[in-house]
């Protein structure tokens, strides 16, 4: 499906990311996989041993010249940009909002939300050149509604939803898709660190009753969701919030 395309896959480490890289990969993506955390690096290992083609590019999507040098390599080392998939995220604090501090509000929209801003930037500019491309961005369940102690969290994924609205509008007649994912609990490292904290451990058994598919999500069902998007079986939808949340939003 993606057979010779080029994806930057931010997040790849682990999760959802890793999931769809080795996705991408599995479909005939040039896949450059990149994270903060070094083992992506093991993500890339894993694409070639199947076969595939991959890299690994750090890069903290915070950090505008990181995010600018991960686009410019990429299309030094492939030649183009065809598609990414915007994925790099953090967790919750788990604290009320009166006890938020401002260096936790000011990460998790630095990653959450700035970080989607930076790669759309840099991203769709590489795109221009090359006629079009497609973008998926991770956002949330909770990009559509809430859930108590994550304010800066359920703040940066609505974030998201409309970013990904306002790019899609914006771009879609030169070529450029724009669409997000919407996961509700998918059993990755992210959600086993937020066990770890009492207060979400406190209210985890109950958040299966919101989910009438009767399980937590996998990463790699978010991954298979993400390779249509990218693909040109999906090539006239955009601006679209796709849930993977076992109907999670539909209760």
């Amino acid at each position: 499906m993606l057979e010779n395309r080029t994806i930057i896959v931010t997040g790849a480490a682990g999760g959802i990311g890793r999931a769809t890289s080795l996705i991408l990969g599995a479909a005939g993506a040039n896949v450059v996989a990149s994270d903060i955390d070094a083992n992506g690096a093991d993500t890339v290992e894993a694409i070639r041993s199947a076969g595939g083609t991959a890299c690994f590019i750090r890069a903290d999507v915070g950090s505008e010249p990181e995010v600018a040098a991960l686009v410019r390599e990429t299309v030094e080392r492939y030649g183009r940009l065809d598609g990414a998939f915007n994925n790099a995220g953090v967790e919750q604090a788990n604290v009320p909002l009166h006890e938020l501090s401002i260096d936790q509000w000011d990460r998790a929209i630095r990653i959450d939300l700035t970080g989607i801003f930076l790669c759309l930037k840099h991203e769709i500019t590489a795109m221009l050149e090359n006629g079009g491309g497609a973008i998926v961005n991770t956002a949330s369940a909770l990009g559509e509604v809430a859930i108590p102690n994550a304010a800066e969290y359920v703040t940066a994924k609505h974030g998201v939803t409309g970013l990904t609205r306002a790019a899609a509008i914006e771009y879609g007649v030169k070529g450029i898709r724009v669409n997000a994912v919407l996961p509700g609990i998918i059993r990755t490292p992210m959600i086993d660190r937020a066990i770890e904290h009492p207060d979400f451990a406190a209210g985890f058994g109950k958040l299966l009753e919101h989910h009438p598919i009767g399980r937590f999500g996998k990463p790699p069902e978010v991954g298979e969701a993400v390779k249509w998007l990218l693909s040109d079986a999906a090539s006239f939808v955009t601006g679209a919030m796709i849930p993977v949340d076992g109907g999670y939003r539909a209760i």
